[in-house]
């Protein structure tokens, strides 16, 4: 069992920046990839980004590249999200997840494992 909560969301105007938290707790293994994903009312969920606990390495889908900045902190089990230059077409609901893959990085919601209930990023014009 492993228990993800995010934390960090709330409401920006367009142009500023979040972070976004995920705290683990319970079964935690740094084989684990953690990943981010996003779902806008009335839209599927969608990848954002991933990492890998060992090695750092990462994958962005192409409209947050540039954008956001997936982290980890392995002493603190948790993962962070930094959002720049939010547009509100961001808006959505985030979530973080754990998977057992390492290579390639999933980006498909089916392949992971773990899920935390999600934090609500609001984007103002």
């Amino acid at each position: 069992q492993v228990q993800l909560v995010e934390s960090g969301g709330g409401l920006v105007q367009a142009g500023g920046s979040l972070r976004l938290s995920c705290a683990a707790s319970g079964r935690t293994f740094s084989s684990y990839v953690m990943g981010w994903f996003r779902q806008a009312p009335g839209k599927e969920r969608e990848f954002v980004t991933a990492i890998s606990w060992i090695g750092s390495n990462t994958y962005y889908a192409d409209s947050v590249k540039g954008r956001f900045t997936i982290s980890r902190d392995n002493a603190k089990n948790t993962v962070y999200l930094q959002m720049n230059s939010l547009k509100p077409e961001d808006t959505a609901v985030y979530y973080c997840a754990a998977s057992g893959k390492s290579y390639p990085l999933p980006e498909r919601s089916y392949e992971y494992d773990y899920w935390g209930q999600g934090t609500q990023v609001t984007v103002s014009s």
